[in-house]
């Protein structure tokens, strides 16, 4: 056989996130035996990976590439034949105009002439040379490929060195809620337009913060079906589904929500309504484990749903930790961490202790085995002290404490608990009896600041109850507490931290209570180092009992706080709505937000706040952009890059919405 030619395309992104993914070298090489050219592309994918196509690979048709590498001069990558039974491992060394490449069989035995370029006559080492242009077909097929998804903690850890993606709940385990990226300004964000609309197929709210790693969007949608998505045009890649036991849901009223994932290594991370940990695998959507974390149809429970598992898992080193919720019920809360690549439980803490536990003391009789405070949002963690903190929910039952006097630790409470072992490192109850439904479902916020001369650990938690906390995150030490709110159901708080509590008083005399239902909820709030504010969503609406808001007009606001004297520095404020996206804050001095109605100001007025999605200066609480969503906007808003562009993604009603700088 003749001297023929193997033409290689090599497909390189810029070490920007905002570069384009553009052919920059393609490569042709002398002394193949083969009758037709063999082409193959590559774009990098991440920091080392590499992704792409081949025309042939051991005879047939094209197909990807797979295990794609680079470091430095030096790549490598494996095909495998089009009927899966061989494969073939590639090492190339970049040198100016050439690559040297080596190959060999990896999988199956024996080559044949029908394999072509890798028949049992190929040499194994041939160079490449520089070329002009490949093959358009393969070209196109490599643009789509997608690398095999495999994060390790420390990129979790770090993930403010890559803002292109959105590796946690809370974009960071510190739980800032802010992004690095800078490319919308206040001078641009005017310019703002829709990048792509996705249609969710459930007639559920949409409520998940969104993952994006390395190009591809991974979400929920409700109740438990998970998604991947291209997240630059916002096509489906694959889709996998639980089916939760039909009566699955959260209670109090709390319908069917999951508020997104976690993800480590190759896989995703779900918790689902009826209480089981899933792991799947992130490039294909198939299930690898599912571990079963609470009976949902625990008898206990008196015949009603009760477990449920409805926050993103957190991730901790080599585990997945995730709570229970169900509060509103005869349950007991707990917390459990489990092994990431098996599901097997590695430990639990009971949110209410038992006997013979420190704690359980403080619920009267046998009170403690239906307790409640369970645990609905995710913690965050600190992997120099390794510890993870975590905001527990009210007792059982919530508006009544007759039946379980004492303080009912550990509801209301932040513990924060060993992540290595679940034992207990200190605890902070914020509203000790609690009988308004004030869970400390919050977000902990976690921050090295300046504190009295030194620079300190500490936690940050704006609380249900409508007080603004700062505590020492080494020991759990009380530093203040002060109203971000309108509070009427304290008098005061003493040097540790404690209430005067003015609750039982107030409702008995039918008086209304404030904050009523509570001053902020689940909305996470955003902390930005740039501007040293804590930006919290709150709800200013009155109660005579905890169960009955006030009816008629109320408002919701953003409020900037500053945590080293709890000042407000800002507020903007909207009528008869809720700020249930949370914050998120950006590099450019930037602050997202959107909007539910508040169901409690009337129909109409309610009707005509919905589905809002705002962009504000982060300094000064200005507004400077605004767009009508067509329904409820719940989701956390998450800031990610793709195809060169600044994306924000929130969803409204059932319709998630990605929004770009108009090119």
């Amino acid at each position: 056989m003749g001297r023929k030619l193997l033409v290689l395309a090599l497909l390189f992104t810029e070490g920007s996130a905002f570069a384009q993914t553009v052919p920059v070298e393609i490569w042709r090489v002398d002394g193949i035996m083969f009758p037709l050219p063999w082409e193959l592309v590559l774009k990098r994918e991440g920091r080392q990976g590499l992704v792409g196509a081949v025309s042939s690979c051991l005879a047939g048709r094209a197909v990807e590439i797979a295990d794609g590498k680079y470091s430095g001069d030096a790549l490598s990558f494996t095909c495998t034949s089009p009927d899966g039974k061989k494969s073939l491992s590639f090492h190339g060394a970049i040198r100016g105009d050439e690559i040297t490449f080596t190959w060999e069989i990896v999988k199956g035995e024996n080559l044949y002439p029908t394999d072509g370029l890798f028949g049992p006559k190929a040499p194994k080492r041939f160079t490449a040379m520089r070329a002009s242009r490949g093959s358009s077909t393969v070209v196109r097929m490599a643009q789509e490929a997608r690398s095999h998804p495999d994060i390790g903690f420390e990129r979790i850890l770090q993930s403010e060195r890559e803002p292109e993606n959105w590796l946690t709940y809370s974009g960071s385990l510190s739980g800032h809620r802010f992004t690095p990226l800078a490319q919308i300004t206040p001078a641009n964000v005017k310019n703002l337009e829709m990048a792509w609309v996705w249609q969710v197929q459930s007639p559920l709210p949409f409520i998940a913060t969104s993952l994006v790693l390395d190009d591809v969007l991974y979400t929920v949608q409700p109740p438990n079906t998970v998604v991947a998505l291209n997240a630059a045009t916002g096509r489906i890649i694959w889709t996998y589904v639980h089916e939760p036991i039909p009566t699955a849901r959260a209670s109090g009223g709390g319908g069917r929500p999951n508020r997104g994932l976690a993800i480590l290594g190759n896989k995703l991370f779900l918790g689902t309504l009826d209480a089981h940990l899933l792991a799947i695998d992130a490039y294909s959507g198939k299930l690898i484990w599912n571990t079963t974390v609470a009976n949902a149809a625990d008898p206990a429970c008196q015949g009603r749903m009760c477990y449920v598992i409805t926050h993103a898992p957190l991730i901790a080193k080599d585990k997945v930790i995730v709570g229970v919720g169900g509060g509103e019920g005869p349950t007991r809360g707990f917390i459990a961490a489990f092994d990431v690549s098996s599901g097997r439980e590695v430990w639990r803490f009971h949110t209410v202790p038992g006997p013979g536990e420190p704690g359980n003391d403080t619920w009267a009789g046998e009170s403690w085995k239906t307790g409640g405070a369970g645990v609905w949002n995710t913690g965050t963690y600190d992997a120099e002290l390794g510890l993870t903190y975590w905001g527990i929910g009210n007792p059982y039952p919530p508006w009544k404490g007759e039946t379980r006097s004492g303080d009912n630790l550990y509801s209301n409470s932040v513990v924060a608990l060993d992540a290595d072992t679940g034992k207990l490192h200190w605890f902070y109850q914020f509203t000790p009896h609690d009988t308004m439904d004030w869970d400390a479902a919050q977000i902990p916020v976690l921050a090295d600041l300046a504190w009295q001369g030194r620079r300190r650990k500490l936690m940050l938690f704006a609380n249900r109850n409508g007080l603004f906390y700062v505590l020492d995150r080494v020991n759990g030490q009380f530093l203040y507490g002060k109203p971000f709110a309108e509070v009427n159901w304290m008098d005061g708080i003493d040097e540790k931290g404690r209430p005067r509590t003015l609750i039982e008083k107030l409702k008995s005399s039918k008086a209304v209570v404030m904050p009523g239902l509570g001053a902020t909820n689940w909305y996470p709030p955003s902390y930005s180092a740039r501007t040293g504010l804590l930006y919290v969503p709150v709800w200013e609406r009155g109660s005579v009992d905890g169960l009955n808001p006030q009816r008629g007009p109320a408002y919701g606001a953003i409020r900037a706080l500053d945590p080293s004297t709890g000042e407000r520095k800002w507020e903007f404020r909207k009528e008869n709505v809720i700020f249930t996206t949370g914050a998120l804050t950006t590099a450019s001095d930037l602050l997202f937000a959107g909007v539910m109605g508040d169901d409690y100001a009337g129909d109409e007025a309610a009707r005509l706040a919905n589905g809002y999605f705002y962009a504000l200066n982060a300094r000064t609480g200005e507004p400077l952009w605004q767009m009508a969503l067509p329904g409820e906007v719940r989701s956390g808003v998450i800031s990610f890059a793709a195809a060169g562009r600044q994306h924000l993604l929130v969803a409204a009603g059932n319709t998630v919405f990605a929004f770009a700088l108009r090119k």
